[in-house]
């Protein structure tokens, strides 16, 4: 079977259309003519089920791929997820990030596709805004969204990205203000009483005692409680601090307190217990409720904001949820566009 490379596609004759298009699904019909894509020629090619010319000329693998190459960027990376894909038994079409793969055991034009997989290299980071706008492109049509993270060495990883919209079960915290009770130190907040103390940590899991009587609270569980109406702070004067004073002092000590204070905010309100997560490298560790402080179960998830001008570096968003992989936790990234919206990535085998 002969095709010709013309552009970015391979043009193929009358005699391929029953056996590439009709019986194993290569390319897509332009009227009475198959098209096929660089990496489905390819990978065709490749395999001696087709030859390929050029002004008249014979290709081999070598020149088409490299002809390939000039024609579309990243070509060898689409390359290897494709004939990665292809190799495990998936049908792979061409989409609008990249490709549409189908379950295992499906057929185009008989199953719905599954996955819309972005492919990318580790070296190339992505921004928060193409990666969302890529989820939601998915979401659309009803598919769901994967990367594909090929590495130097030409190994692939497969992510999974989809929306999240986490929820607990912990009811929220009701207590009268006490004048006096609080004090805001360097960067963080001591509450005095004991009895304020004692409800808000056992009945909330807020702060970590200081000891049997006082509790020390972080700078966000602080705002919100002053935002809830639960806690009135004052500075080391005893003069009381409102809470617009209070985030201008904290964004200060903090550059990203704000977003952290509206992605905390917007988890307690769903009833999520939030915990730092410093020690997992994150701005927060979530758990679905707490019965008891007696009996902490392991926390679901691990929570990072990100602003509207973030941008992955794929090295590190592999650390991130390689290590909430080990830790038996969902990674899940914060951010604000029209309330706190959420979305989660981790590994999965295709």
């Amino acid at each position: 079977m002969n095709g010709v490379l013309k552009g970015d596609k391979v043009v193929m004759g009358d005699d391929s259309v029953a056996e590439l298009y009709n019986a194993q699904y290569y390319g897509r019909m332009r009227g009475d003519v198959l098209e096929l894509t660089l990496v489905e020629a390819a990978y065709l090619l490749d395999r001696e089920r087709i030859t390929v010319k050029r002004g008249g000329k014979s290709l081999d693998f070598k020149g088409f791929f490299i002809a390939a190459a000039q024609v579309q960027q990243y070509f060898e990376l689409k390359y290897i997820v494709y004939r990665d894909l292809r190799e495990r038994g998936y049908y792979v079409q061409p989409s609008v990030t990249d490709f549409r793969v189908y379950p295992r055991g499906g057929k185009p034009n008989v199953t719905p596709s599954k996955y819309f997989v972005h492919v990318i290299t580790e070296r190339k980071p992505m921004s928060m805004q193409q990666l969302v706008s890529n989820l939601q492109a998915a979401l659309n049509v009803r598919k769901e969204m994967a990367l594909a993270i090929v590495d130097e060495e030409s190994d692939i990883t497969y992510y999974s990205v989809r929306f999240h919209a986490p929820n607990g079960g912990m009811e929220p915290i009701r207590l009268s203000p006490k004048k006096g009770s609080a004090t805001f130190l360097e960067d963080r907040v001591v509450i005095w009483d004991s009895e304020v103390s004692s409800e808000l940590h056992r009945g909330g899991f807020y702060g970590n005692p200081m000891d049997a009587l006082r509790l020390q609270l972080s700078l966000v569980e602080a705002a919100y409680l002053i935002m809830r109406g639960n806690l009135e702070v004052e500075d080391q004067n005893g003069h009381a601090i409102v809470l617009d004073d209070f985030v201008t002092k904290a964004q200060q000590i903090e550059p990203s307190f704000r977003g952290k204070l509206t992605t905390y905010a917007d988890l307690r309100d769903r009833g999520l217990v939030v915990k730092t997560g410093f020690k997992f490298g994150s701005h927060f560790r979530v758990y679905e409720k707490i019965e008891s402080i007696e009996r902490i179960p392991h926390s679901k998830y691990l929570v990072e904001f990100v602003g509207h001008e973030h941008v992955f570096q794929m090295q590190d968003l592999s650390r991130a949820i390689r290590l909430s992989n080990s830790v038996r936790k969902e990674m899940v990234f914060a951010f604000d566009k029209n309330g706190v919206q959420y979305f989660s990535i981790g590994r999965i085998k295709l």
